[in-house]
């Protein structure tokens, strides 16, 4: 039997690789404006707030990188 940590390692080792965190980062960035909807029909205003603080972050993220990948 293997223990929880054996499995959870095995378990990431037998994943696909993802597009690394530049596609990461887009997802999210997709994800959370999402989210940010959900939370305005609700009025949930400082979720909304850092939603939108995490969304500019992975925008942040997906220029930076595309930016020094082009040097």
């Amino acid at each position: 039997m293997t223990s929880p940590s054996e499995s959870h390692r095995n378990s990431r080792s037998a994943r696909p690789r993802d597009g690394g965190p530049v596609e990461a980062a887009q997802y999210l960035s997709e994800a959370t404006g999402q989210l940010i909807q959900v939370a305005q029909a609700h009025r949930l205003d400082m979720v909304c707030y850092l939603l939108d603080m995490a969304r500019m972050e992975a925008r942040e993220v997906v220029r930076r990188r595309r930016n020094s990948s082009g040097d």
